[in-house]
């Protein structure tokens, strides 16, 4: 099994920039592919980026691509995604996820992960 713990939502004003971290135990934490998703009201929830077990490569959704980074630190169990230039549209549930599968099925399934965290929230005022 495997806990995923995120931390660092809020609230922020358009343009400015928050880091999402999420903390993960349970398993061998660098051995999988993590992501993140976002969710909000009414709307179906967005796969957002995914990074590899070794942080070689990356997806982005493209409503996020040059704005947000996705990264990892296999030796704190630690997935971040810095977002930058928010806008009021980037306002949602944000969760991080973990996969078994490889990096390439993952962004193929269009962010099929395996565990889910509980989710933090990121308000972005206009």
């Amino acid at each position: 099994q495997v806990q995923l713990v995120e931390s660092g939502g809020g609230l922020v004003q358009a343009g400015d920039s928050l880091r999402l971290a999420c903390e993960a135990s349970g398993r061998t934490f660098s051995s999988y592919t993590m992501g993140w998703a976002r969710q909000s009201p009414g709307k179906e929830r967005e796969f957002v980026a995914a990074i590899s077990w070794s942080g070689s490569s990356t997806y982005y959704a493209d409503s996020v691509k040059g704005r947000f980074t996705i990264s990892r630190d296999n030796a704190k169990s630690t997935v971040y995604l810095q977002m930058n230039s928010l806008k009021p549209e980037d306002t949602a549930v944000y969760y991080c996820a973990t996969a078994l599968k490889g990096f390439r099925t993952v962004v193929g399934g269009r962010g099929d992960f395996d565990y889910w965290g509980q989710g933090t929230q990121v308000t972005v005022s206009s």
